[in-house]
């Protein structure tokens, strides 16, 4: 009897230390992937605005995140955003709720500093703090704003389309006017060699420099992309070799309003990508503009 109590206890005590040291890989395992996410998003967005290691980003662009929420509260649906405002000689996160016709509802500050924001927990936590029971709230998106000095220089949105297979996950680069500034491929289970394509220059840049406009009136063509469109497009490659300008000039403005030349074999990837850019920057100039006039007309000090 007393060997079979010296096993269990035995067993019990080498199931406690497994389950400690497992534990604390898994924490150890899940900071080091977020900490690489969130590398491999801050090397995109400056890649999106042009920057690179032989042009690195000037010191005096900084970027700051809103978060939108949906807000619940019985029957009663609002939007929450978490927006960064200055607070004395920093900046802190207030919470702007807006009703689904885009009226202003009310303001609210938040217990969290821009650090903490970046962590979904801490909002989580914040939100909780001012949204009372038996109201709730869901995580909806958000954005990143690339301030350079005193001027608003782009905005960075990530989102997701529909594949083929999966969601295919995106960040899209706007101007202050809702021109694309460029467009990245983060995430994706395309075929390779088909809808796998969709990463490459000559597919990505098709969408650089549309205006919000024409984007509006966009489609996928199955034509066969031309050779001298294609060598543009993948001139930003680092081992490609450059077009003369004058070529360059003749070449953009010969294609700038053309629809989307569809991946050979691929069209359902390229159409994916297609609408899910369009429906993307539709929904968010129509968002930011109303977000911008409550701003002003609250006179609220945003730090972008």
């Amino acid at each position: 009897m007393k060997e079979i109590i010296r096993i269990t206890i035995g067993l019990t005590v080498s199931c406690l230390v497994a389950a400690l040291v497992m534990g604390s890989v898994f924490i150890i395992t899940d900071k080091a992937k977020k900490h690489n996410e969130h590398v491999n998003v801050q090397q995109t967005v400056l890649g999106l605005l042009g920057y690179t290691k032989s042009r690195p980003a000037p010191s005096d662009l900084k970027l700051y995140t809103i978060y939108r929420y949906l807000l619940e509260n019985g029957d009663a649906k609002t939007l929450g955003y978490m927006v960064p405002v200055e607070k004395g000689d920093g900046v802190g996160y207030d919470l702007i709720v807006v009703d689904l016709d885009g009226q202003f509802v009310n303001r609210f500050t938040l217990p969290i500093t821009p650090n903490e924001a970046a962590e979904a927990q801490e909002r989580t936590t914040a939100l909780r703090t001012i949204l009372k029971p038996p109201g709730g709230f869901s995580f909806a998106d958000e954005t990143i704003i690339a301030r350079l000095g005193a001027e608003r220089l782009a905005y960075l949105i990530p989102g997701k389309c529909q594949g083929f297979k999966t969601f295919i996950d995106v960040m899209l680069a706007l101007d202050q006017s809702f021109k694309i500034v460029g467009l990245e491929i983060m995430e994706h289970e395309e075929d390779p060699g088909l809808g796998g394509e969709i990463e490459q220059d000559y597919f990505k840049n098709q969408f650089k420099g549309k205006s919000l406009e024409n984007v509006k009136k966009i489609k996928v063509i199955k034509e066969p992309l031309p050779e001298e469109y294609k060598k543009y497009l993948e001139t930003k490659e680092s081992n490609a070799e450059p077009l003369p300008k004058g070529v360059i000039d003749t070449i953009r403005s010969k294609y700038q309003d053309q629809d989307i030349y569809a991946l050979t074999g691929a069209t359902i990837s390229s159409n994916a990508v297609t609408q899910g850019v369009k429906g993307i920057i539709r929904k968010f100039a129509y968002r930011i503009t109303i977000l911008d006039n409550i701003i002003a007309s609250q006179h609220i000090p945003v730090a972008f």
